[in-house]
């Protein structure tokens, strides 16, 4: 795969990555670190991250605008996004050759080139071992890249705390760490909150509701949101807050929208991204999300997390 990914980068001569949406760090680091280490290898190529701009993740990098016309005869590739549906700007469809570059499971191979591999704790360590596969063929790490890297492959392994955490990503790491930027500044970045978010924190943590059987779980509606001055996207950083409770095997935040209601499901231990798929989503065993467009459905949510933990 990664030879074949190699062959197609050196036949274009525009290229174009995009991410799922409502991106996270892998989702930002793999797609952005993957275009620093192409401009640097390829200079004479044009080459673009796209997709629309995440507030929360500014401090990463902010993303390029191009018009419709530059897909055409373009090479485009997908990180971090396990279905189709996902992908952040429709324009994908517009090139003439498309990639996808995951670590979910693959339920939807779509593409005409994939690279899945659900061991990798994240894309973006994907995508370091696709640099280090292809350094002796011409790519190029900058300091900027490894920056990059290093802030998806944290985001996904919950700084190395959740099991898709391997040797090999703690190698990686520690490759990356020896690059020129400074960990303190992106860690200030990546958890640094707002008075208000910690206080939404704060909330939760008064507020959550813990079954026997280890299941918890919080409703976060949009009037309590509008209290708190939280979008969705700043409550959904949160969403690791319930994990260090003992006795807890799953937690699910519900988080309403305008239009709907995000489901982000977290276990320690029993299969949930079954249960994502019952509900619109997807995504890691151990971490997923869905989509409910009632509280009436959220019911129905935390009797199948117990089912599955039972």
């Amino acid at each position: 795969m990664k030879e074949q990914i190699l062959e197609l980068i050196e036949q274009y001569e525009t290229i174009i990555v995009h991410r799922h949406v409502r991106p996270d760090p892998d989702a930002y680091g793999s797609q952005c670190g993957l275009v620093e280490i192409l401009k640097s290898s390829y200079p004479d190529k044009k080459v673009f991250a796209v997709g629309q701009d995440e507030p929360t993740l500014a401090y990463m990098r902010l993303l390029d605008q191009i018009d419709d016309e530059t897909y055409q005869g373009a090479l485009v590739i997908v990180c971090d996004t396990a279905n189709e549906e996902r992908i952040c700007d429709k324009r994908y469809a517009n090139g003439d050759k498309l990639i996808k570059i995951d670590h979910h499971p693959n339920e939807d191979p779509y593409g005409d080139v994939l690279w899945v591999d659900t061991t990798a704790s994240s894309c973006s360590e994907m995508i370091y071992e696709f640099y280090l596969w292809g350094k002796d063929k011409g790519l190029k790490l900058t300091d900027e890249a490894a920056r990059l890297l290093f802030a998806g492959i944290v985001g996904d392994t919950g700084r190395f705390l959740y099991p898709s955490t391997t040797d090999k990503t703690f190698a990686y790491a520690g490759e990356l760490i020896h690059y020129d930027f400074s960990r303190t500044e992106l860690f200030d970045k990546m958890y640094e909150l707002d008075p208000n978010i910690v206080k939404l924190n704060g909330y939760i943590l008064q507020h959550f509701e813990l079954q026997e059987n280890g299941v918890a779980h919080i409703k976060l509606t949009k009037e309590l949101l509008a209290e708190y001055k939280a979008k969705p996207s700043e409550a959904s950083l949160l969403v690791g807050t319930l994990g260090d409770i003992k006795g807890i095997k799953a937690w699910i935040f519900f988080i309403e929208e305008n239009d709907q209601i995000r489901v982000r499901l977290r276990s320690k231990g029993s299969v949930i991204n079954v249960v994502a798929r019952k509900f619109n989503g997807g995504g890691h065993p151990l971490a997923a999300g869905a989509s409910i467009y009632s509280w009436d459905e959220a019911e129905a949510v935390i009797k199948a997390v117990n089912e599955v933990c039972e």
